[in-house]
């Protein structure tokens, strides 16, 4: 989370205060509540992501991450695909997630993922676009 948060600080204009953000608490990251999920190459974290629920059949997909020395290598799908996994194993039908106009390559990866903008859906103040997915298959 701490390379996460500094990249975030790094690249949005003005920088990031996780303790502004919404929460992704650790509760709320394990089964039944959600999950997290980690990705490394020879020992080294490269990859995260986390699902919750936030609501009957609803989750939000929060803290997707890529280091800087893993990109273009397709984890950053890996791991979004297996988030959606986590998600249905949760019962979510509905993923959500909101980003930074920044964040480009994120951007561009859900877009392709099949996340269709929707209405802002929280306040999170970093954020500048809301994306929506139903998840076929979810249980």
């Amino acid at each position: 989370m701490a390379q996460y948060f500094a990249e975030l600080d790094r690249r949005f204009p003005g920088g990031f205060d996780p303790g502004a953000s919404l929460p992704a608490d650790d509760r709320d990251l394990v089964p039944p509540r959600g999950a997290f999920l980690v990705a490394s190459i020879d020992g080294e974290t490269v990859a995260g992501g986390c699902v919750k629920k936030t609501a009957p059949r609803v989750g939000s997909l929060k803290r997707m991450w890529v280091a800087d020395s893993a990109r273009g290598l397709g984890i950053g799908r890996h791991m979004l695909e297996a988030a959606e996994d986590e998600a249905r194993a949760l019962g979510i039908t509905t993923l959500r997630l909101e980003t930074n106009r920044t964040l480009k390559e994120a951007i561009a990866l859900y877009s392709s993922a099949g996340y269709r903008p929707v209405a802002a859906f929280n306040a999170d103040p970093y954020a500048t676009h809301w994306f929506e997915k139903r998840l076929r298959g979810a249980r």
